[in-house]
């Protein structure tokens, strides 16, 4: 029970943080669209949460490897708690106008980037601890983190109509205070970098030297290049559907935020169940057939469904499959991601890897409200779900991405320094 104390207390610290960025990722957009009316402003106010948290995510990797992971997580989300704490106060008080909102989100992106990165970093020497596969450690965080998406989306939705955008984001406030406490007390402090806890300071290298190692060894794997390439484009697609077209088609329809939020419940219930069967299983699993099968189901139908008006039955129904599938896609791919990492080098490795992996979603909102602006909203649903099921199955075209399927052994061994 003791090894698999760390763990739980990452799970939990998960749980809290990801409840309250669900909330928050309903909450603001639906603050902008109700007070302005704007697709557009909506797609700005996503835009400038997610760019600053991009940037920060990846030049946060070598401070993550040189610091260490807890800390980082730490301060990050203490600070984050004042910050999100703002937006409803000056709510209450009628202060909070999109000069105000934007600054406030901005800070957001900054400090959730380096805390996001650094709870991912910990996962390989967590699952060390607890002596499990990969594919288990990041089966069983997938589930957790569907849970936390299920549970703040749903309760968005209904805190949302009962109390008013704003004022529900004091619940995200809250829970990254409780995670940072949960970390601060159940994670113990990660071994930094070896060469680096060792060396004396004109020995050790540079920020930089460390930014462009990593960004070396990240460059140099095909597969790690084919995953950020493929997953850059998806998230892009996916920001545009729950930033702006699934908000827009739901207010369109004659619904409110409750609906908004019951179908991301929906979607991420369902990946609940997918998650646990790849981590009870998932190092059995033929990956790229799951992949396969898991992406054509979990992408272009939930765009075609709404392009097309279905019912709401066909809606939540196609909504549940494509969730279920989806649950089988972070555990596979984070673990092909981690084993590839030498362990010095994880902190910085996947701070960048992700960082890329979100560089287009701060846009995805600006091409959601302009696509709805330009060619209407089914048919900018339909374009988006096209291009969602081409990136999904373009990287099997790909030679070089056959290592996918297969696991690279000694992920702790050190490299050496250029």
């Amino acid at each position: 029970m003791r090894k698999a104390g760390p763990f739980l207390a990452l799970a939990a610290a998960e749980t809290c943080s990801l409840s309250g960025t669900r909330l928050s990722t309903i909450a603001i957009p639906w603050l902008v669209l109700s007070t302005t009316g704007s697709p557009v402003l909506t797609g700005v106010t996503a835009m400038m949460e997610m760019l600053p948290y991009v940037v920060a995510k990846a030049l946060g990797g070598p401070l993550i490897d040189r610091v260490g992971a807890k800390r980082i997580a730490i301060v990050c989300d203490s600070v984050s708690v004042a910050v999100v704490a703002l937006v409803p106060l000056l709510d209450f008080f009628g202060l909070l106008g999109m000069p105000v909102l934007l600054p406030a989100v901005f800070a957001m992106g900054v400090l959730r980037g380096p805390s996001d990165a650094a709870k991912q970093a910990m996962v390989p020497d967590i699952a060390r601890l607890a002596n499990v596969p990969l594919e288990r450690v990041t089966g069983v965080a997938s589930a957790i983190e569907r849970l936390a998406s299920t549970a703040g989306a749903a309760g968005a939705g209904a805190l949302i109509g009962l109390i008013g955008p704003g004022q529900a984001l004091l619940v995200n406030a809250a829970t990254f205070a409780a995670a940072a406490l949960i970390v601060a007390v159940g994670i113990p402090d990660m071994r930094r970098t070896p060469e680096l806890s060792g060396a004396r300071p004109a020995e050790r290298p540079s920020y930089l030297d460390d930014l462009r190692e990593g960004w070396r060894f990240l460059r140099g794997d095909a597969v790690l290049v084919s995953i950020v390439v493929m997953v850059a484009i998806t998230n892009l697609l996916d920001q545009a559907y729950h930033a702006v077209l699934l908000p827009v088609w739901t207010r369109d329809s004659g619904h409110g935020p409750e609906l908004l939020g019951a179908m991301f419940a929906a979607f991420a219930g369902a990946s609940i169940a997918g998650a646990a069967i790849a981590a009870a299983i998932g190092e059995r699993m033929p990956r790229l057939i799951v992949y396969t099968v898991a992406f054509l189901l979990t992408g272009f139908p939930r765009f075609l469904v709404t392009a097309l008006d279905a019912p709401l039955g066909l809606v939540f129904t196609t909504l549940a499959i494509g969730g279920f599938a989806s649950g089988f896609l972070n555990p596979i791919l984070s673990a092909v991601i981690f084993e590839r990492i030498p362990k010095p080098l994880t902190g910085r490795v996947i701070a960048l890897n992700t960082a890329l992996c979100f560089a287009l979603i701060p846009f995805g909102g600006l091409v959601g409200g302009a696509l709805i602006s330009t060619i209407g909203l089914a048919a900018a649903l339909l374009l988006t779900g096209f291009a969602y099921l081409v990136a999904t199955l373009f990287p099997l075209a790909l030679k070089s991405f056959r290592g996918f399927d297969r696991a690279v052994a000694d992920v702790g061994a050190s490299v050496s320094r250029r």
